[in-house]
C-alpha cells in the first residue's frame, strides 16, 4: 500500500508543480531544460521505488500512475471546472496588434516569443499585423493575422 501512496503523492505533486510553473515551461525546451527533465525523472524514480526494486513494485507503480492519469482525464471530461484547474485555459496575449503586458508577465512570455511564433506560423514580422496571439493550454502560441 505504501507504493501506491508514494505514486499518488508524486503524481499529484508533479501535476501541481507543472501547473504552478506555467504553460511555457516545456513547450520550447532548451538543452538545460532537457537536463532538468532528466534530473526530475531520476529523482522521481528514486522517490517512487524507494528500496524496493522488484518487478512487482515497478508494475504496481506504473499501473497506479496510469490509473491516476485515466481517472483525472475522466473527471476532466465530466467537469469543466476540473478541466480548467488541471489544464488551464487559453490566454489572450495580443489584441489588435497591442501586447497585453500584464498577461505577458503573468505567463512569463516576452514579445520576442510572440514575434517568433508569428514569423514561424504566419510569416508575420510586426505586431500591427497580428489580430490576436493566444497562449494555448499546451503552451504553444497561436497567431491570428489581421485581415488584409
Amino acid at each position: 500500500m505504501d507504493v501506491i501512496f508514494r505514486a499518488l503523492s508524486v503524481y499529484l505533486f508533479l501535476l501541481l508543480l507543472f501547473r504552478v510553473s506555467g504553460k511555457r515551461t516545456f513547450s520550447d525546451m532548451t538543452s538545460f531544460d532537457f537536463v532538468m527533465l532528466l534530473i526530475i525523472a531520476e529523482t522521481t524514480q528514486q522517490a517512487l521505488l524507494g528500496d524496493d526494486f522488484s518487478i512487482t513494485n515497478a508494475l504496481l507503480l506504473i499501473v497506479t500512475l496510469f490509473a491516476t492519469d485515466v481517472l483525472l482525464s475522466m473527471i476532466k471530461r465530466k467537469s469543466t471546472a476540473a478541466e480548467k484547474l488541471l489544464d488551464g485555459t487559453p490566454l489572450l496575449l495580443v489584441e489588435h496588434g497591442q501586447p497585453l503586458h500584464e498577461r505577458l508577465s503573468r505567463a512569463r512570455v516576452d514579445e520576442g516569443d510572440i514575434l517568433a511564433a508569428a514569423r514561424e506560423k504566419q510569416g508575420l514580422e510586426r505586431f500591427d499585423q497580428i489580430k490576436y496571439a493566444v497562449l494555448e493550454r499546451n503552451g504553444s502560441i497561436s497567431i491570428i493575422p489581421k485581415s488584409e
